[in-house]
């Protein structure tokens, strides 16, 4: 048996996505050969991220500033907003280089059978920035699945009637795929290919 201090700091790295018994051993055995100096540093990144990071008040993206270096930058395309269903897929997007508009990202996708409705995902701070916005496209870029498309025909839907065009990025992107995983020039293809949607 594991002493206790190494048993609780296997079952803590256990509390991380994708993480079982052996990777979260392997995790745990590799901490305790950390030099003292790099395994402070690992704990203080941890509690800083932890204790700084937050939501930007303008677009729900992840920050440690007041508002996001994006929607603070003002050399970016006003009159285009990315939505995405979460901050990972900013990231994305932003290392591609080739968007230069602005995002607001969704806390996660409708999905009925989930028990997760429209107001659970901030639909409405998305409407009410898109009203007070100047913005001329809504480019929906959600993960191609039951989920994505329920989620992108109930944006359109609220959005009729207002005048922009709202467009969806393309098939480069397979149904049911995770855009995390995404190859770069998939992503590249599908933001280009983006279609009106109907």
């Amino acid at each position: 048996m594991y002493p206790d201090s190494l048993r609780d700091l296997i079952e803590g790295f256990k509390y991380l996505p994708g993480i079982g018994e052996k990777t979260a051993e392997r995790l745990a055995f590799s901490l305790l050969d950390l030099p003292e100096e790099k395994l402070n540093f690992f704990v203080e990144s941890i509690k800083t991220a932890h204790d700084k990071i937050h939501r930007c008040p303008i677009c729900n993206h992840i920050t440690d500033q007041d508002v996001c270096n994006i929607c603070s930058d003002r050399l970016r395309d006003t009159s285009s907003l990315c939505v995405v269903e979460d901050s990972k897929n900013v990231f994305l997007f932003e290392r591609l280089g080739i968007y230069h508009g602005l995002y607001h990202v969704l806390d996660g996708l409708i999905s009925l059978i989930d028990g997760i409705n429209p107001e659970d995902i901030g639909i409405d701070k998305l409407v009410e920035r898109i009203k007070k916005g100047d913005f001329k496209e809504i480019i929906l870029a959600v993960k191609p699945s039951i989920e994505g498309e329920t989620t992108s025909l109930y944006i359109k839907k609220i959005l009729e009637g207002l005048n922009l065009t709202i467009s969806k990025i393309a098939s480069g992107v397979p149904m049911g795929a995770d855009m995390e995983y995404m190859d770069a020039m998939t992503l590249e293809r599908a933001l280009n290919d983006r279609k009106n949607i109907e």
